[in-house]
């Protein structure tokens, strides 16, 4: 199911699925006499690509997503454990350690460990599988804060977590009751603790990673299309279809209540 999410999820992506209708619509350019269908499937999709990376578009449909949780500031309050959900990385030797995480991963690692130190004492929690290569990303992230002065003792691996419902789960075997902090992109966060609280944790949020900015004044960046604005749409509509699984797999796991005891 999970590899099924995985591949459905890729191909109903911005890009993808537009360089599909594209090239159906080259398809029938080519081979059948529908000029006019033909010439509006390509009309479409270029279209919707012009329009995918534009920044007015994408950043009105990120922002609003990213700005549903401010940024951390510490409290008087003792935190006990900080996660920092996984983000992707590569196994490549001739790299620096610190590029064969993914930019999210870093950015989010370097937020965790920010928090981590305001907070002596309290345990960093990395989290991500492999995703095919022989070191998960949880181990990729932990050489990574080793490097950067984190110490052995405060680090946690939860090594096969594929996804965030799974990583919450598992965050609730080792966080118990304990004040929590979950760090990860702002995109992402929304739908984050909405896992983590399906679960009974009630962590406090840490968003980091912001992409959309309202406050670019340059005409030459701001009208013209980019793939870092291509990003940002693709960011928003990778968390909608998240949350459109979140809401189907609710309802397909949702037990029958029980009929009330016979008066």
């Amino acid at each position: 199911m999970f590899e099924l999410k995985k591949i459905v999820s890729a191909f109903l992506m911005p890009l993808p699925a537009l360089l599909m209708l594209g090239l159906f619509g080259l398809l029938l350019l080519w081979f059948t006499r529908r000029k006019g269908l033909a010439s509006l499937f390509i009309s479409f999709a270029f279209l919707g690509i012009f329009l995918v990376s534009f920044q007015p578009v994408a950043t009105s449909l990120l922002r609003p997503l990213e700005k549903a949780y401010p940024p951390y500031v510490p409290s008087g309050k003792i935190v006990e454990y900080v996660m920092v959900l996984g983000s992707g990385h590569v196994i490549d030797d001739a790299m620096p350690i610190t590029s064969q995480l993914s930019r999210t991963a870093m950015v989010r690692l370097t937020e965790g460990i920010r928090i981590h130190r305001f907070f002596p004492g309290s345990k960093l929690i990395l989290s991500g599988y492999g995703g095919g290569s022989d070191i998960s990303q949880a181990r990729m992230m932990a050489k990574v804060a080793l490097a950067l002065g984190v110490h052995k003792n405060d680090i946690l691996l939860l090594e096969t977590a594929r996804d965030t419902n799974e990583e919450a789960f598992q965050a609730k075997s080792v966080v118990g009751q304990s004040k929590l902090v979950v760090v990860t992109s702002a995109s992402h966060m929304k739908r984050a603790i909405q896992e983590f609280n399906s679960v009974g944790l009630n962590p406090t949020p840490a968003p980091t990673n912001f992409l959309a900015s309202n406050k670019i004044k340059e005409p030459w960046d701001r009208y013209r299309p980019s793939a870092k604005y291509l990003e940002q749409t693709e960011r928003y509509w990778h968390e909608k279809m998240g949350h459109w699984w979140h809401q189907l797999r609710d309802l397909l796991t949702e037990r029958p209540s029980e009929p009330s005891p016979a008066q």
